[in-house]
């Protein structure tokens, strides 16, 4: 028999959208009978389990409930129809501020904390060291929080969270916040809850830490669940819905009798264009003399959808679509990748791969493609492409889009620095 920690049944979040704070007062204060707002679903029909010991990852876009079904879970929102059950003590990491009295320093926040999750002030006192130990924010933890950045924040709203006990520990996205060797620390803390058969709910952008930590994923979409399954599995039909293909759902029962999501692929209308599958720039640098211009382009994983998120180890194409206004003789194709900082990571064009595209006439377009393994670590990248040349003995820029969109790379597995040198390793005994 299944033992379930948490179980969610045809849960809705109801909002009222007035047009002014006229119309909020008189509807509070029952002064109308006209419904004089629009509702809005943060949350519809919503419904899943999680038992206990599984890591359970919730993926989606901004906006999509994530965070609302979290609150619901933990008692700060309520919902407004459904039932929700819990069964254990819940420690939850929230938003940054939840659960802490900005005017307190770090140590009456530890003891706020305890006390408000139902410890004694000795039940605190022995934990006290390691929540200290955990956090590492040293003599800061005796000035109020207010003085905190957000690194230091998250590392004793963290600390505390996951010293205090719990039997499930929830995590929306807070730990975006700290630097890498934090993450790392709480990514260990992660398993080391997994190993004691401990329940472990969380929101999280990094598709790498979903698919190397979770047990399965639950896809939420403009609050609907749209799927739940395997991390990979589900990731998959995410990165469908960051390109703006959403998938068409048709329920089917498998050889087990659970009824499980059939994703189908909507089909391309004709004459849309590949770059309106992606979320384009608003900061994008362009320029150029206008000689030619970059009128398309597109990111294909290795089964050729679109997508920005990328597979580390896979195969993937980048296309674009130059639209050529004067004769142009070997004009030179390039692709730039860089991390959220501007450090160039790598890329390539179609003079150093030796590829001469020749003479390309006024009115002519050509389609570029750039095919190549995924190596780069996990994480968050920009990507820019360009046309380029020589006029003579002059480099010339025809037409450039730095940065025009974002890539992520879903790992789970990093090595030091930007990119793998897929090393093969062995190791052997000698004596």
């Amino acid at each position: 028999m299944k033992d379930y920690v948490i179980n969610v049944e045809h849960v809705d979040k109801v909002y009222k959208l007035y047009d002014s704070n006229k119309a909020r007062v008189a509807d509070t204060l029952g002064l109308t009978r006209k419904k004089n707002y629009k509702e809005h679903y943060a949350l519809k029909d919503m419904s899943f389990t999680v038992e206990r010991g599984e890591c359970v990852g919730l993926i989606g876009t901004n906006g999509s409930g994530k965070s609302t079904i979290l609150k619901i879970i933990t008692g700060v929102l309520s919902q407004t129809a459904g039932e929700v059950t819990v069964n254990g003590r819940i420690s939850a990491l929230l938003e940054l501020g939840a659960g802490f009295n900005m005017e307190y320093t770090g140590i009456e926040n530890i003891y706020l904390n305890g006390t408000m999750l139902g410890y004694s002030k000795e039940e605190i006192d022995e934990k006290l060291d390691d929540i200290l130990s955990f956090a590492d924010i040293g003599d800061f933890v005796f000035q109020p929080v207010k003085t905190y950045s957000s690194g230091m924040f998250v590392r004793l709203a963290f600390a505390v969270a996951i010293n205090i006990d719990p039997e499930i520990l929830i995590v929306d996205e807070a730990l975006s916040v700290g630097d890498v060797f934090f993450q790392a620390k709480c990514y260990k803390k992660f398993e080391e809850f997994k190993e004691a058969g401990k329940t472990i709910l969380f929101v999280s952008h990094d598709l790498g830490a979903i698919s190397k930590y979770c047990d399965k994923a639950i896809l939420i979409n403009k609050g609907n669940k749209v799927a739940e399954g395997t991390p990979k599995d589900m990731i998959d039909i995410y990165k469908k819905i960051l390109v703006g293909q959403e998938p068409v759902l048709r329920s089917k029962v498998d050889m087990a009798g659970d009824v499980s999501a059939d994703i189908s692929q909507p089909q391309e209308k004709d004459g849309e264009s590949w770059k309106s599958h992606f979320q384009i720039n608003p900061n994008v640098n362009e320029y150029g003399d206008g000689r030619a211009s970059i009128v398309d382009f597109a990111v294909l994983d290795d089964s050729g959808n679109f997508t920005n998120a990328i597979m580390k180890g896979s195969t993937f194409t980048v296309k674009s679509k130059v639209h050529f206004n004067t004769d142009i003789e070997n004009p030179i194709f390039t692709l730039t990748f860089k991390t959220l900082k501007g450090i160039d990571v790598t890329g390539t064009n179609t003079m150093y791969e030796k590829c001469d595209v020749g003479l390309c006439k006024a009115g002519e377009e050509y389609v570029a493609s750039f095919t190549q393994q995924m190596d780069m670590q996990g994480g968050e990248y920009l990507m820019s492409i360009s046309c380029t040349g020589f006029d003579g003995e002059d480099f010339v820029a025809y037409n450039r889009l730095y940065d025009v969109i974002n890539i992520t790379v879903v790992s789970t597995k990093n090595t030091v620095g930007y990119y793998d040198m897929n090393s093969k390793v062995s190791v052997q005994k000698v004596n």
